[in-house]
């Protein structure tokens, strides 16, 4: 029964993303999609990158929902082990990540995580849904989804990557191959925010969204080995290069999170310089990566469906700040 229920929530997680929103009328959307909000969490207009400021809370209060129970097959404690055993995704790995604990404007606050943590309680609350377990006990245990007090709030960076003209990258994501979001559209690239080892803490979210351009759109390993140095790598440094040179234009419009996992997103766009984008990535864009289909897409307000609801509100906020990012449409 846990395996058939975890098939038909992958099978329709858009539409069961709707029914979730629905489960939220007082909570605020962003941009008139299923991405939920608080206020102050979607500023007015594009924050540059490098305005975002990051903090460390080492020791935080422990969350209210951890790792629930309910409606795990015998002899599981967790719904990560429940679906390691029985539905495993190719991607699955129980790294270090970030737990977001405050937002100030474009200060984000975070404390130490692990991967699991996000799986064992936004699966689980999907799960109940597709199962339509009556009263939804552990979605009403955690409350409202962005109450970051109440679960373990771990955030993905999620970013549009256009260019001036008005092509964007478009991922379709495999659920054979993901945990999470299988099945949707989303833009790329998207990668949990988490440090490349469990020894060090680094809060630069540009650090993170590099890593997964290269891992991405180019179709690079994850596995970077004992003593990478992202600053002297040349990916790294044609990027930033790019960044500092205004080839590369990136912003930070604000975070949401999912009605159906409650996972959180932060959202950013880049705006490339059609030259640079060849030149960086042209030819070398994967058609296909580890969690599913990759194309290139025209930039013009609409939103592919199903789509994910980080990447439709990301669509949509860059629309409607096209002129101030600087896209030519």
């Amino acid at each position: 029964m846990w395996k058939r229920t975890r098939e038909r929530l992958n099978d329709d997680r858009y539409g069961f993303g709707l029914a979730a929103a629905a489960l939220y009328p007082d909570v605020p959307r962003v941009a008139d999609t299923t991405l939920l909000a608080r206020p102050g969490w979607i500023p007015d207009e594009p924050v540059p990158l490098s305005a975002v400021r990051t903090r460390w809370e080492p020791v935080p209060e422990r969350p209210a929902v951890t790792a629930p129970t309910e409606g795990l097959p015998d002899g599981f404690t967790s719904y990560a082990d429940a679906m390691a055993a029985l539905a495993r995704p190719r991607v699955f790995e129980d790294r270090p990540a970030y737990r977001l604990l405050a937002v100030d404007g474009p200060t984000l606050t975070f404390g130490p995580a692990r991967y699991f943590d996000a799986v064992n309680v936004g699966e689980a609350v999907a799960h109940e849904l597709a199962a339509a377990v009556p009263g939804l006990p552990v979605r009403t245990r955690v409350g409202d989804p962005t109450d970051l007090a109440r679960r373990p709030a771990l955030v993905a960076i999620a970013t549009l990557t256009v260019t001036v003209s008005g092509r964007y990258v478009l991922h379709w994501r495999d659920p054979a191959k993901v945990a999470h979001a299988g099945g949707l559209h989303q833009v790329m690239p998207v990668g949990m925010f988490q440090p490349l080892t469990g020894r060090n803490v680094e809060l630069d979210p540009w650090f993170t969204m590099v890593r997964e351009y290269s891992e991405e759109l180019l179709g690079a390993s994850e596995e970077y080995g004992g003593g990478f140095d992202q600053e002297a790598w040349p990916f790294h440094r044609r990027m930033t290069a790019a960044l500092e040179g205004g080839e590369l234009r990136a912003s930070f419009l604000g975070l949401g999170a999912d009605p159906l996992t409650l996972a959180l997103d932060v959202l950013t766009v880049a705006v490339f310089e059609d030259e640079a984008f060849d030149a960086l990535f042209g030819e070398r864009l994967v058609r296909e990566n580890e969690e599913g289909r990759v194309r290139m897409a025209k930039f013009d307000g609409t939103v592919p469906e199903p789509m994910q609801p980080a990447g439709a509100a990301l669509l949509k906020l860059a629309w409607r700040h096209r002129r101030a990012l600087g896209i030519n449409v």
